[in-house]
């Protein structure tokens, strides 16, 4: 793959910049929160039709507890690149009042534009180059766009790695660390509840009869600080609390919300089986701990391959791609662990997510779709 024919899809893109801005504003428009399937589905078929107009096959994964997934694919050969980002967001409908859809000059606010479906933008700009422009293709080129992960990517996860198994690298179209810089590691996400149940008595009369799982509970939680190492990137929160009945009553269940993020796949062993250990201070009352991890993106040889040929693409078109590390994760944390080379962050250049000032900037759209189709193409050409 030239410089010249990577500058053609940098020209390509800018002359279809306005194209990419109003797919993204026709999906934030569809608000997508990930519980809401009907809401979710919705903007699916606004999505398809999309697909379908760049000449995509897109096929529709069915779900009954979540938004159905999609599949498009493109050209056809020996080399497959996988695309992979979703379109559910944390935002309720409704959210287009308290966040309208604006422009403000080059910034572009509302619910979802940075996280992520400026991202999907980008990946569907970016086909519409490797298909345009010059000689199509020499490869397979799909997008699995998944409806759940912002609640974990339980209904997603089987088609995530069965595709991705079948694709000789992963680019995951989150959106960019500062300035634009592309995640080479995440820290893997832990999400666990810890139960307790106890005896129930009461306070005032026999308050020996009873053993409290709410004191239980909060020398559990209290343990769970020795676990910690900042260091190394382990940090353990307790989010959420729930016990008891009434102030008068010994509490007999109570349970909280443990989050866990660590950067590596031993950390998380070492982490899983510090809970299973965990042992109930009074012999009269019962601990239960469940959940598990997202395992960790790591900052492997693989990522960094492909790191550098993205970096070198970047630079053909005058631009320079730095690396970023984030404690938050993605579908791309899946991936990655499976071993499959995996880069992510390729997404659009933005601020605010999860937040009331979510933002994407729209001049950047087209020189991330460039980027992205050359380092497609690169890739198949390897």
């Amino acid at each position: 793959m030239t410089r010249d024919r990577i500058r053609e899809y940098e020209a390509f893109c800018v002359r279809h910049g306005g194209w990419a801005v109003d797919l993204v504003e026709a999906l934030v428009r569809n608000e997508s929160p990930t519980t809401d399937k009907v809401a979710v589905d919705r903007c699916g078929d606004e999505l398809a039709g999309w697909l379908g107009d760049l000449g995509a096959h897109v096929t529709r994964l069915p779900q009954d507890g979540a938004g159905d997934h999609l599949l498009a694919e493109l050209g056809d050969g020996p080399v497959q690149i996988l695309l992979l980002g979703h379109f559910d967001t944390v935002w309720p409908v409704g959210q287009l009042v308290r966040m309208p859809l604006q422009r403000q000059g080059h910034r572009l606010f509302g619910p979802g534009v940075f996280d992520m479906k400026g991202g999907i933008a980008i990946g569907m700009l970016a086909a519409r180059a490797l298909f345009e422009v010059g000689a199509p293709l020499a490869g397979r080129l799909s997008m699995l766009w998944t409806s759940d992960e912002e609640t974990g990517s339980g209904t997603s996860q089987q088609a995530i790695l069965a595709h991705a198994e079948r694709s000789d690298a992963v680019l995951v179209l989150e959106p960019s660390g500062p300035g634009g810089a592309a995640k080479t590691s995440r820290k893997g996400c832990g999400q666990f509840e810890l139960s307790v149940t106890g005896i129930s008595a009461h306070a005032g009369i026999e308050p020996e009869h009873g053993a409290s799982a709410v004191h239980e509970l909060a020398r559990q939680i209290v343990s769970l600080e020795a676990l910690q190492d900042a260091e190394a990137g382990v940090t353990i929160n307790v989010g959420q609390i729930q016990g008891g009945s009434r102030a008068n009553v010994v509490a007999e269940e109570a349970r909280a919300m443990v989050d866990v993020r660590v950067r590596t796949a031993a950390d998380a062993t070492r982490v899983q089986k510090a809970f299973a250990g965990l042992a109930c201070e009074d012999p009269r009352t019962e601990m239960r701990m469940t959940g598990g991890f997202r395992p960790p993106l790591e900052r492997s040889a693989a990522v960094l391959r492909l790191y550098e040929v993205a970096k070198r693409v970047a630079a053909d078109l005058g631009r320079e791609l730095t690396e970023f590390s984030t404690g938050g994760g993605s579908d791309g944390n899946l991936t990655s662990s499976r071993g499959i080379p995996t880069l992510d962050g390729l997404g659009a250049v933005g601020d605010g997510a999860h937040a009331l000032h979510e933002q994407i900037d729209t001049s950047a759209l087209p020189w991330r779709a460039a980027m992205l189709a050359g380092l497609i193409a690169r890739l198949v050409e390897k």
